[in-house]
């Protein structure tokens, strides 16, 4: 008989190494997947994690996309990750993201054709606003009403894919696309444009803030008062509360940081990669950087791991559509079993497997 019992505490070696066995399952579990679909699985595997890095043809096309993907997910889950660590659940990611590219592109879209260097640090900050903003809705309904901020900040990713609907067809459609909905293509507005940094690198703006959100959580959450009251409100809340943290500053804090991240990397692939405002701009990032958060272990250095890797198995996917035929909605399946298997191998982290044989009567 097999019985699960509680660790006195949490083991950091599980801990450590749950999410290499996760990754190593989903590479199992997709193959099965991949021989059901009636191909190879090793090549599947192989067209995912190798093709993309090394193989001759696509590696120097593919090897920059992995900045670009990686980029939006890390800085998002950065964000995420600070309210997560602190039992605060802002599942609305997207939403954010979505609301920052519309707020940020609508500023740049103003001073159209201005050439001035401050657009686009305006178009930036308008984007963190816009992301922040949207994620104080859900802050505010808590702290006021006690509402659940899960639910809350949900939903709101409808009312923003809706608003995205609503200005690509409207507000900031492109006056010379011969109504056709979206707005113009930034790459004909240079001072608006988020341009790769290093030619053919993948190395934007976006890509740079999100290394810089990296090492501001890590200071934050090692270094600095206000990241021990986050990680302490998440590991024992009635300390939290008897060592004077106060809730509500907490609750906007998370909520408005991880909104203004997930705002700007909303404007950084609005103005960079994606070119402009589209009816279908919203590509799930917000939702994939919660698998990215947890993979990542909730840890700045993690994350960045777990978002290059994320980037990795979104290219590798890609080219196994072109290369292999498969359907994107199994990638999409094989990208989820990488959640599926780290919540099903977290327990190791709090429980030890015993096995008890029973005697015969």
């Amino acid at each position: 008989m097999i019985r699960l019992e509680k660790r006195p505490s949490p083991s950091r070696f599980w801990a450590g190494v749950t999410p290499i066995l996760a990754v190593i399952a989903t590479m199992i579990a997709g193959g099965i997947l991949f021989t059901f679909l009636g191909k190879d699985p090793i090549e599947a595997i192989r067209t995912i994690f190798w093709d993309p890095l090394f193989h001759e043809t696509f590696g120097p096309y593919s090897r920059p996309q992995l900045l670009v993907k990686a980029g939006p997910l890390i800085l998002i889950a950065i964000g995420l990750s600070l309210g997560f660590r602190a039992g605060i659940w802002n599942i609305g990611a997207e939403g954010q993201y979505i609301m920052g590219a519309i707020c940020g592109a609508g500023v740049g879209l103003a001073f159209y054709p201005s050439e001035s260097f401050l657009i686009f640090p305006a178009m930036v900050l308008a984007g963190a606003l816009g992301g922040w903003a949207w994620a104080m809705i859900p802050g505010i309904l808590k702290t006021k009403f006690g509402t659940n901020e899960i639910l809350v900040s949900l939903m709101l990713v409808y009312v923003a894919e809706s608003w995205l609907a609503s200005v690509s067809q409207g507000l900031l459609r492109n006056p010379d696309g011969m109504g056709f909905p979206g707005s113009r293509n930034f790459k004909d507005f240079p001072a608006g444009h988020n341009a790769e940094i290093i030619a053919n690198s993948g190395m934007h703006w976006g890509v740079v803030a999100a290394f810089i959100a990296v090492i501001f959580a890590y200071v934050l959450l090692t270094r600095h008062m206000l990241g021990f009251q986050v990680r302490l409100t998440g590991e024992a809340p009635r300390a939290a509360r008897f060592a004077g943290v106060n809730p509500t500053r907490l609750v906007l804090f998370c909520l408005g940081m991880s909104g203004a991240l997930a705002g700007m990397a909303g404007l950084f692939e609005v103005s960079g990669p994606s070119g402009q405002v589209t009816i279908d701009f919203g590509s799930g990032y917000g939702f994939t950087a919660i698998i990215v958060a947890f993979l990542g272990r909730l840890h700045p250095i993690g994350i960045l791991l777990a978002g290059l890797l994320m980037a990795l198995t979104y290219i590798g996917g890609e080219l196994a559509q072109l290369m292999l035929g498969l359907p994107a909605a199994a990638i999409q399946m094989f990208q989820g079993m990488l959640l599926f298997f780290l919540l099903a191998m977290d327990v190791l982290s709090n429980y030890r497997i015993r096995f008890a044989w029973k005697e015969a009567a």
